[in-house]
Order: structure tokens, then sequence, then C-alpha cells
């Protein structure tokens, strides 16, 4: 009988992923088919799942009986068990060697009674399962379908952490070297074909410069020449909104945290935790609970400038040392990790510095009769020189961090500087862009414009504010109107719109304003009336 029930099981496993159901669909507590496969030993439906696309890295999101009825609002297993045949609860009836019409079977049945109902397993991979039911076959069928056996479950174990002695460990340690060489080698091939400058041009418009200083950095570290000992610190100087936390793009993990939250020294304790005794020890700091869950993480600490010197003399042991004491006394290791300061000190001093050199540069195209002035107003023909960073800026920030082992400490000083005007131009394209694309999905509007509305939307540039400044022009300037029209029903669904400039007065006086033209099929124009709000006392 056993063998009949098992063909049987398989044929309409087959029948159903025909159908086309998931292969990866979720048991509502959490799991999925492969993870039953694996922890029942069941080599054909295993071998099926994983054929027709199961994922063998999927986590398992159920944790145990006791939480996960309380996250569920179900008062026992047996009160979670779903009424309802479906497609579903064939396929993970079929993983467990049983059908049961009508009913998912409950975690106990499909599993194992071997499983401890305490025990955590969130997170848990069909590989842990296979290990946790010592099967060697099912091991390596999951890890040559592409199993990572480097992969944690929510309490950070892998698979071999819950290995017998015998040959499923020994499987594991194997692959976990495999492993690693085949992806060091798939992220140096990755690199190579798409290096870090291109993957950050993709998000930072303009900034040349800082992007060349950070790549270069990152790239000696991920290809080993860097100083273990000590972490990577860089310093963002510039003004607000002109692409300072540019690190959010940088591999491995990202974390932020936002200085300003931490401006008086009792806020040190949010930082890295309540020593004992004090309320909040138990619950941990910010920035070590995250630290100690990704020891090599991308950390941004934004507005370094407003932090209390308490907080400031925690970085310092944390960028000289690589590690970190928590309120528990417990030692973070984070030698590996890279950490950005952003600040807006010195920011108008680097502005008005950048703007000088960069209409010098002008000048003596233009003294060359250069074909193209656009050609050398680019961010990266202008470099801050080495006598104002050390006759003007060193000054302020010692000035304002009052310690020299403090900035001794930074690897690099990245200084960020005001877009010129072909760099507008992108950016005002870019917010256009974005809304272009809202029109047509939420109203099948078509939405055009022509080199002139880029240069007059660009001229909302304000150098203290940087691209910000530039959204809200967009959003003033055109969104508005767009909504108005809306509001007033003259914008027909699936109607091409299209912005133009126009000019008002005596033409040599002329101010330029916006336009929006409805246009018909056979291209004619008709510009929107576009009736102003009432006032209040109307």
């Amino acid at each position: 009988g056993r063998q009949n029930i098992t063909t049987f099981c398989l044929s309409l496993l087959i029948r159903l992923l025909k159908e086309g159901v998931d292969p990866n669909h979720r048991h509502r507590l959490g799991w999925t088919a492969l993870m039953v496969a694996a922890m029942n030993r069941q080599h054909s439906v295993l071998k099926t799942l994983l054929e027709n696309g199961a994922d063998p890295n999927a986590g398992d999101h159920f944790n145990n009986v006791y939480d996960t009825s309380r996250e569920k609002g179900i008062h026992s297993l047996e009160g979670g068990r779903e009424e309802g045949y479906s497609q579903y609860s064939h396929l993970f009836c079929i993983s467990s060697w049983v059908l049961r019409s009508a009913v998912l079977v409950s975690r106990e049945d499909e599993f194992s009674s071997r499983l401890s109902s305490r025990a955590g397993f969130r997170g848990c991979t069909a590989l842990h399962y296979a290990t946790l039911a010592d099967d060697p076959h099912t091991v390596r069928m999951l890890l040559e379908a592409g199993a990572n056996p480097l992969q944690t479950n929510a309490l950070g174990h892998t698979a071999r952490a819950y290995a017998k002695e015998g040959e499923v460990g020994t499987v594991l340690q194997e692959w976990e070297g495999k492993f690693q060489e085949v992806q060091a080698r798939r992220e140096a091939e990755e690199r190579r074909r798409f290096p870090l400058e291109k993957r950050l041009k993709e998000h930072i418009i303009g900034q040349e410069g800082a992007i060349n200083t950070v790549a270069s950095a990152i790239r000696r570290k991920e290809n080993g020449w860097y100083d273990e000992e000590h972490p990577l610190v860089f310093l963002f100087l510039g003004s607000s909104g002109i692409g300072k936390p540019l690190s959010s793009f940088t591999p491995d993990g990202f974390i932020r945290m936002d200085m300003s939250e931490f401006q008086e020294k009792h806020e040190v304790a949010k930082f890295i935790g309540s020593p004992p005794g004090y309320v909040g020890h138990e619950e941990g700091g910010q920035l070590t609970k995250l630290l100690r869950a990704c020891p090599n993480a991308v950390v941004l600490f934004d507005e370094v400038d407003k932090a209390h010197p308490d907080v400031l003399t925690i970085m310092l042991q944390l960028f000289d040392e690589g590690r970190l004491t928590d309120g528990k006394g417990k030692t973070i290791e984070c030698k590996d990790a890279i950490f950005i300061m952003t600040s807006n000190v010195a920011s108008d001093e680097i502005a008005q510095h950048a703007l000088q050199l960069r209409q010098e540069a002008e000048e003596v195209s233009r003294r060359k009769l250069a074909d193209n002035l656009e050609d050398v107003q680019k961010s990266h023909d202008i470099k801050i020189s080495r006598q104002f960073k050390e006759s003007v800026i060193r000054p302020i920030l010692k000035a304002h961090f009052r310690r020299d082992e403090f900035l001794g400490r930074i690897n690099e000083i990245v200084y960020f500087l005001p877009f010129c005007h072909s760099e507008l131009l992108q950016l005002v394209s870019k917010e256009l862009t974005f809304w272009a694309k809202k029109a047509k999905q939420r109203h099948d509007i078509t939405l055009q414009w022509d080199r002139p509305v880029l240069d007059l939307l660009a001229g909302g540039y304000n150098m203290h504010y940087g691209a910000r400044s530039i959204k809200h022009e967009v959003e003033r300037r055109v969104v508005n109107q767009l909504a108005a029209a809306y509001e007033q029903e003259l914008l027909p669904k699936g109607c091409t719109l299209r912005l133009s400039v126009k000019s008002e007065g005596q033409e040599e006086r002329s101010t330029p304003s916006l336009r929006l033209e409805v246009v018909g099929e056979d291209s004619s124009s008709r510009t929107l009336d576009i009736r102003p709000p009432l006032s209040p006392e109307h």
C-alpha cells in the first residue's frame, strides 16, 4: 500500500504542477511543500518540485507552535487547520504522504513528531530540515539544485549546526567550501561586468569625483587590498540634497542612523544600549543590534555633526579598533564594515569654491573658443584644491569636532559639489519621467515635453537645497497644474499631454511660463484653460 500511495501522490503532484500550481506556495502557517518533502525523505516528490522551480533557499515563516498561534490569532494548532478543498491542500498532503480531503494537515502531521514544538524554526530552509532528518540523499539533491549551505535561519544557524556526526555533516562541510569558491568567482565576474562606478551612476547624477573615490576604496576592500584591522571610514561633505547618501547603493547590508536623534548626552544609551539595572537594558542599542546581525554592513551616520560629543567618542572606538561594546558588555567585531558619515559642515564654503572653479574653467574655455561649453562644465573636471582643503575645510572640521584623532581616523573626505547646468537638465528629466510614469499608470495619460521645458524648470535650482529644489520646482509648476486640470475634468482618459514654454508680456521683458496642451490624433493641440482655485472668502 505504501508504494501505491507514493505513485498516486506523485502522479497527482505532476498533474497539479502542470495545471499551474505554484511550487513555492506557502501553507498559511509559513512552510512550503519542499520543506515537507525534505523532512519526510520524499525523494521523488522532492525531485519533481525542484525540477518545477521550487526554491531550495526559501526560509520557513513558521517559528514554533506557541508563537505562530499567537501571531495568527489561533488558540491551538487544531483550530488552525483550514477547511476547504483546493489544489494547494493537495500539494501539502502529497509531500507528507497523506491525502486528506477538505483539511490541510497540521505542522506535526506534515513534519515529524521528532521536532520539538517549542523549538524555533523561522528561517529554516529545506536543507535545514533534510539535515534534521539526517538524510544524506536529500541533502545532496538540495545542494546540487542550488541550496546555499551557508544560509542561516533566524537563530543564526546554518544547516551544518544541526548535523549529527557522520555523512551529512561531512557533505555539508565539503559543499560550504565549494559554495564559497563559486560565490567568490561569481561576485568577481559580476564586479568586472558591472563596476561599482557604473552601478552608482545609475542612481546618482553628477558627483563623478565622489563616486570614483568611494568606488575605488570599496574595490580595494572587495578584492582583499585593505587593512583588515580597521574598517573603512568616509566623511561626505556638501550641501543638502546632492547625493551624499549614495552609500545606500553600495554592496552588502545597509544600516542608516539619523544622528539628529542623538543630540543629548543621555541618548548615548539608545546608541549602544542601557547598562545593567537601567530601563531598556534588555532591548539593546539601535546600532549594536543591527551590527550584531550584519557585522560587514555599510553604515551611514547621517548628519553626524548633530551628534553629542559622547556619541562621537563611541564612534572613535568603532573606527579605530573596529569593534564596539554594547550596554550588556558584549563586544561586536565589525572590522569588515564600511562607515560613512555625512555632514553639512562647511557646505557653503565648498559650494562657493566649486562655483568659482567652474567659472574659471568656463572663462578659460571661452578664451580657447571651445565648441561646446557644456564639455567643461561637468563636475569631474572641477577638483577641490589641496590648499583649499587644508586652509579652509580642515580648520572648520577641527573647530566643530574638536579632536584630531577623530578626523585622523577618516580614510577619505569626499566632497560633493553643486550641480552644473547639464546635470540640472538630467535631474529635471528624471523627475518628469517619474511623473510621466505615474500619469500613465494611474490615469492612462501620456506626458511629453521638449528641451525648453527642462531649461525653464532647471532655473528653480537652489544651491543650498540641491536636487530637492528641482523636485519641488517640478511639483509646484507641473504636478500642481496636472492635478488641477484632472480635478476640473480637462484631461480625457487616454489623452496625450504636452508641456511647452510660453512667454508672457512684451518680447524684451517676457516671463516664460509652462503651458499644458492636449494633443489630438491629427497632431493638433489645444491649450488647457485651467481655472485658478477659489479664494477662501468665495
